[in-house]
C-alpha cells in the first residue's frame, strides 16, 4: 500500500507543480484565479494523503 501512496504523493506533486508554472504564464485574473484555486485544491487532497486521511477514509 505505501508504493502506491508514494507514487499517488508524486502524481500529485507533479500536478502541483504543472499549476504552478501555468499560473506564472497565466494572462488573465481569471486564468490565474482557476490555476490558484487548483493548486489549493491539489495541495488539501495532498495534505490530507500524507496525513494518511484519505487511507482512513477509504479502510472504513
Amino acid at each position: 500500500m505505501s508504493d502506491v501512496r508514494d507514487l499517488i504523493i508524486r502524481g500529485s506533486e507533479k500536478v502541483i507543480r504543472h499549476y504552478r508554472l501555468l499560473l506564472a504564464g497565466a494572462r488573465t485574473d481569471d486564468e490565474r484565479e482557476l490555476y490558484r484555486s487548483r493548486i489549493e485544491r491539489e495541495q488539501r487532497l495532498l495534505d490530507a494523503l500524507q496525513g494518511g486521511d484519505l487511507l482512513d477514509r477509504s479502510a472504513a
